[in-house]
């Protein structure tokens, strides 16, 4: 047999070059494509914006319930401020009846806000016909015996009597004032004062003088004077003082608050008893040429004052 002959003819073992080897394991695809060279990046050019769904509309969008805007003319009033100048309530109070559907103009209901009352316009608030009232500021200064108080049958008299020749409209004291409290109060049927007023962070200062049956130790004095908790509140007292010349049962007490019952309580907490308060001065308004038992009108400054407050 030739060898020779049987060694060129392909076989089952002999190698062909111009195929490749079955045995030989195959590269897998990561080896693969580390042979390949790097394909060159695509060059990053800005893309265009895409075109907007909808252009934007130049004109404001009304809200629900606002009135068309317009130029006010003369005597137009807002009607909140309308019903607030009637005395009915406040204006906030007046915006959650006019979006109740609670007020009319001219029989027709409006719930619109900012809409405005011209002069004629008839306008029905809660079921009954209103109509503005000019607003009034009386100061007095309030002797002894007189209450705010409009309990039945109250043993003292009210203090609107001593005011009741002042104005025909329905005014009301801002704060309270018991019997043996004298000094500086102030009407008004400015609902809005009276609501800002009777705040408890309202921060327009009021002076009283207090007379106290023994006289106030100074540790005490500047214990009040690091301010004070009263029922889990802590109340800020501007200023305390002694009195120059007069016993050291005479304290000044300079507070934020209109609520008298406050300025008993703080000594009270001392073991205290308090036998007069005298309120001196309110947000800047004085007793003086006011002697007591008398009241005044409120000048258009002192007015501007305590809306700026």
């Amino acid at each position: 047999m030739n060898k020779e002959g049987n060694n060129k003819r392909g076989g089952a073992s002999g190698a062909n070059p111009s195929r490749p080897n079955s045995n030989k394991p195959t590269r897998g695809k990561a080896e693969r494509s580390a042979a390949k060279p790097p394909m060159p990046k695509r060059s990053q050019k800005p893309k265009k914006a895409a075109p907007a769904a909808e252009k934007a509309s130049d004109k404001p969008v009304k809200k629900a319930n606002q009135a068309p805007k317009r130029i006010k003319e003369k005597d137009e009033i807002r009607l909140n401020k309308y019903i607030a100048n009637s005395g009915a309530c406040s204006r906030r109070d007046a915006d959650i009846y006019i979006q109740s559907g609670n007020v009319k103009v001219n029989n027709i209901v409006v719930t619109e806000m900012g809409y405005l009352v011209k002069p004629g316009d008839v306008v029905n608030f809660d079921g009954a016909t209103i109509t503005p009232e000019k607003k009034e500021y009386i100061l007095l200064n309030k002797p002894k015996n007189f209450t705010t108080s409009l309990d039945e049958g109250q043993e003292f008299r009210n203090v609107l009597e001593l005011v009741k020749g002042s104005t025909t409209a329905k005014i009301a004291p801002i704060g309270r004032m018991d019997k043996n409290t004298t000094g500086l109060l102030l009407f008004t049927n400015d609902t809005d004062m009276i609501r800002k007023f009777g705040l408890p962070n309202q921060k327009s200062s009021k002076i009283y003088q207090v007379s106290l049956d023994k006289n106030l130790k100074f540790e005490d004095l500047e214990k009040i004077a690091g301010g004070v908790t009263l029922d889990g509140h802590r109340l800020y007292v501007g200023e305390i003082t002694y009195i120059d010349d007069q016993p050291k049962t005479e304290i000044g007490l300079n507070l934020r608050t209109a609520n008298v019952k406050v300025v008993r309580a703080i000594f009270e907490n001392f073991d205290y008893n308090v036998l007069k308060i005298d309120r001196v001065s309110f947000a800047g308004l004085t007793k003086k040429n006011l002697p007591r038992g008398n009241w005044r009108y409120l000048t258009e400054q002192e007015i501007i004052n305590l809306k700026n407050m």
